[in-house]
């Protein structure tokens, strides 16, 4: 379906966005564990069970991130995605589209990246471990653009991520 040919999000793409975005938030707070994990297990030390269970999780978790992220584009690819609301100012409708586009890149570039750094070489980890300041980036941008739009614009942007279309 054509970009733009829809009003809304409908509610699976609505959900499949504040999951992934959960699951990102927690692989940002909890990713470190993964490293102690590893440290320990390359030592040949014991690892603390906190960091251990932790280290499974984000290993499980940036999988169901991938996945997710596939069904995410496959739904936008079938059903389709609302025309951003402009903001008046080109410099930021075009920061906010590659920011969007950088997100899907590194939603599918850090799972991949840390698979690779586990089963083929840990030297994959610090390209892996770049991604998590880009995030950061990412997630303060994309947040003060929603802020923007909603409380300054008052265009309904927001909205559009909360609410189902009809």
């Amino acid at each position: 379906m054509k970009p733009g040919s829809i009003a809304g999000y409908s509610a699976p793409q609505i959900v499949l966005h504040w999951l992934i975005a959960a699951l990102v938030l927690f692989q940002l707070i909890f990713g470190e564990s993964m490293g102690v994990a590893l440290d320990a297990a390359e030592e040949g030390t014991p690892v603390p069970a906190s960091d251990a269970n932790l280290a499974s999780a984000h290993y499980w978790i940036g999988i169901a991130i991938l996945v997710l992220v596939g069904f995410r584009l496959a739904l936008r690819l079938t059903a389709g995605a609302p025309s951003p609301q402009p903001s008046g100012t080109p410099i930021f409708d075009r920061l906010a589209h590659a920011v969007h586009w950088l997100f899907y890149a590194l939603l599918v570039a850090m799972p991949v990246t840390g698979l690779l750094a586990y089963y083929v070489s840990p030297e994959i980890g610090e390209v892996h471990e770049i991604g998590k300041p880009l995030f950061i980036l990412l997630i303060a941008v994309h947040v003060a653009g929603a802020l923007y739009h909603q409380f300054l614009l008052k265009d309904g942007t927001l909205r559009r991520m909360l609410v189902p279309r009809g």
